[in-house]
């Protein structure tokens, strides 16, 4: 009996293999790299020329995990190229969170602790195979393109390029470690934070009741979010057309409108400039009230001057603010105070617009100038930027998680909670 005592002991405290962590990251890569293919084949970019196609997924891949891909061009001694590109492809980074995450959680289910050697362990055999798709990912992501100068710069123009002028990108592999890194330690940290069976170390399992719950709450959120944006995309496919359009949107960047809008729909304003040939594949409305020579403020006041529909976001985020905030109190145990409800809300809520207020701004520019001076490219150079007006959006958070916070556990409190014990002593006499 000890010695099979011990060798259960034995068994439970072996670190994971690599294996396991094979397991983990490979899913969540292939998944990356499939959504970021199918999204730019319906963008039209597998007819892109030299065989770019593979880089070009290649590369979004690489942004959509949180690394760096730098811009060039050589457009001869007279001409400069000015170029930079910031932004997450949100929904490729969902689906390679959500399954890396799902990968990491597997072999620590049906665990109530867990060392923090031991995660720490696990934790490192995930990211080390992480670090190598990354590297392979990166040294796939680049490629030059050769343009034809009269097509970029008007007939008559393309000698001053003095020959083909070329353009390109290349992921930059140290910031891409570094950047990858992070926000792989991202997902495992909000993974064990959201699952209610994920193991803690002994000293955090104190925590977990007032994080766990607030913490599942919004991730529920932003995925109900999603599910709803996957919802109105199937709509507009079907009822006005463009399904290729539509289908990119869904697959490379759907997080990012409908996680705008919901911030909208609190009340946050965002600043942006739309100009050129290039935009981003939003809805009309937002290019509409973005396309203006200087800066524009993106709002529900500005927004419903073009169209009055808008106005259901605030009805919208209402919703799904009260839907969390009980989700939240549902969830937590029956001792919590109504103000700790507000408060944890209030905290949740905050970091989850501070999150989308980081990953779904967006900056783009190219452009073409003769000796530093001007625009040279005509209707070629173009600008797409979107950032938010981020100190009134978390002040916003703040009062929304106060409110539905405690609204949420006044109606939780009529359902039964974990943690209650019905009372079952008679009535006095």
């Amino acid at each position: 009996m000890n010695v099979r005592a011990s060798n259960d002991r034995n068994t439970a405290r072996t670190p994971h293999g690599w294996r396991d962590a094979l397991v983990a990251v490979l899913p969540g890569v292939l998944a990356m790299l499939a959504t970021a293919a199918l999204g730019l084949w319906a963008a039209g970019a597998a007819g892109l020329p030299g065989g770019a196609f593979p880089a070009v997924v290649a590369a979004v891949v690489v942004m959509a995990a949180g690394g760096s891909v730098g811009l060039s061009g050589d457009t001869g001694p007279l001409v400069g190229t000015q170029a930079d590109l910031s932004v997450l492809p949100l929904s490729v980074t969902l689906v390679g969170a959500l399954l890396v995450a799902r990968g990491f959680l597997r072999p620590l289910r049906h665990r109530a602790v867990a060392g923090t050697r031991e995660l720490a362990g696990w934790a490192g055999r995930v990211a080390a195979l992480w670090i190598v798709a990354l590297i392979v990912l990166s040294l796939v992501a680049r490629h030059t393109f050769t343009l034809s100068a009269d097509e970029l710069t008007g007939s008559g123009a393309g000698d001053l390029l003095g020959g083909s002028p070329k353009v390109g990108f290349r992921a930059e592999i140290p910031l891409t470690l570094v950047f990858g890194l992070l926000w792989l330690a991202g997902v495992l940290v909000l993974a064990l934070l959201v699952s209610r069976r994920a193991p803690l170390p002994p000293r955090l399992v104190r925590f977990q009741e007032p994080v766990r719950p607030a913490a599942f709450a919004m991730v529920v959120l932003l995925l109900v979010c999603v599910a709803l944006g996957v919802v109105a995309g199937l709509v507009v496919m079907i009822t006005h057309g463009h399904p290729a359009e539509t289908a990119a949107v869904i697959l490379l960047g759907l997080p990012n409108l409908v996680w705008l809008a919901f911030t909208l729909g609190l009340g946050a304003s965002w600043e942006g400039k739309v100009e050129g040939p290039f935009g981003l594949p939003m809805p009309q409305v937002l290019d509409t009230v973005l396309r203006t020579p200087d800066l524009s403020t993106l709002n529900l006041t500005t927004l419903a001057a073009q169209d009055g529909r808008v106005r259901w976001l605030v009805a919208a985020a209402t919703l799904l603010l009260l839907g969390a905030a009980f989700l939240m109190a549902a969830r937590s145990p029956a001792r919590m105070r109504l103000w700790q409800h507000a408060v944890h809300m209030a905290a949740a809520l905050s970091l989850t617009v501070l999150f989308i207020c980081l990953t779904a701004r967006v900056s783009a520019h190219y452009g073409l100038s003769l000796m530093g001076l001007g625009d040279l490219g005509g209707g070629l150079g173009g600008e797409v930027s979107l950032r938010p007006k981020l100190w009134t959006a978390l002040g916003l958070a703040v009062l929304w998680g106060l409110v539905t916070g405690f609204l949420g556990g006044l109606a939780a409190s009529r359902v039964h909670r974990r943690g209650e014990i019905p009372d079952e002593s008679p009535p006095p006499a």
